[in-house]
C-alpha cells in the first residue's frame, strides 16, 4: 500500500482489520474535501500519523461515517484506536483525544 509521509493510503475496498492492527488514527475523507486537507496537513506537520480511506472508494467507511453521523456522509471524520470519533475536529481536539 503506497505510503506518503506519515500517511497509509488505502485505495479499493478496505479489507477487515484485526484488533491488533488498528490505527491511532484513521481519517475518512475524501479527494475533494478542504477540511480534510487542512487536518491532513496539520498532522503531517505535527509527525502524527494516521491512515486515511476515501470513503468514495470504500461503501463500507461511507456507511461506518454515515452510521456515526446520523446518517450523513460528513467528512472528515476520524476515528480513534479505542472506537471513539469525531467531525471535523481541529488539531487541538485531536491531539487531545491521543493524549499528545
Amino acid at each position: 500500500m503506497p505510503r506518503d509521509g506519515n500517511t497509509l493510503r488505502f485505495h479499493g475496498v478496505i479489507s477487515a482489520v484485526t484488533a491488533t492492527d488498528t490505527p491511532d488514527l484513521t481519517i475518512y475523507s475524501t479527494t475533494w474535501c478542504g477540511y480534510c486537507r487542512r487536518l491532513k496537513t496539520q498532522l503531517d506537520e505535527s509527525g502524527i500519523s494516521y491512515v486515511e480511506i476515501d470513503i468514495e472508494d470504500d461503501p463500507a467507511s461511507a456507511d461506518f461515517v454515515g452510521s456515526v453521523n446520523g446518517g450523513n456522509h460528513v467528512v472528515p471524520t476520524v476515528k480513534f484506536a479505542d472506537g471513539s470519533t469525531a467531525t471535523n475536529p481541529s488539531l487541538a481536539q485531536v491531539k487531545k483525544l491521543l493524549g499528545v
